[in-house]
């Protein structure tokens, strides 16, 4: 009796041997879960084409793979960070090509962002130092009326 040479399920072991992205037929559902995403938000990013347009079963549901696992991973966790849909864009952008000057664009990016970032934290400082002195003022009575309304009043 002859023994089969393929078994009828190694077509993603294949596929993965070769470094084509593997079709596991992940539902959005699952995608959701596995990464933490709203199916909405899913949706969405499929809409602007951040995720490629899925493949979609017999019955029309999406079917994404191990690729659009990390590819979302990839834009949640950049969203975590403060960049921009259009920053991610880019990013992702730059990540496909790994061309030359990929890293270099990346990091000018990245900088970019971080200066931003710097720039909103001391901005967020001296809210905080405003509202602390009129809460402050407020709750030791040093003036009439009330300081916190006072300082929201304030051009």
């Amino acid at each position: 009796m002859l023994q089969p040479v393929v078994t009828t399920d190694s077509r993603s072991f294949l596929l993965a041997e070769i470094g084509m992205p593997q079709r596991v037929g992940i539902q959005i559902g699952e995608l959701s879960k596995r990464t933490n995403c709203n199916i909405e938000t899913i949706r969405y990013y499929e809409q602007i084409a951040l995720l490629p347009a899925p493949a979609r079963s017999a019955g029309r549901y999406r079917l994404y793979d191990t690729d659009d696992v990390r590819r979302l991973t990839f834009i949640r966790r950049a969203r975590e960070l403060g960049f921009t849909l259009d920053e991610i864009r880019t990013l992702l952008s730059l990540s496909a090509s790994d061309g030359p000057g990929a890293c270099a664009n990346v990091r000018a990016l990245a900088e970019s962002h971080l200066a931003e970032v710097r720039a909103k934290t001391t901005d967020l400082r001296a809210m905080e130092h405003a509202l602390a002195e009129a809460f402050r003022r407020c709750a030791a009575g040093e003036i009439p009326g009330c300081p916190i309304i006072d300082a929201l009043s304030a051009a």
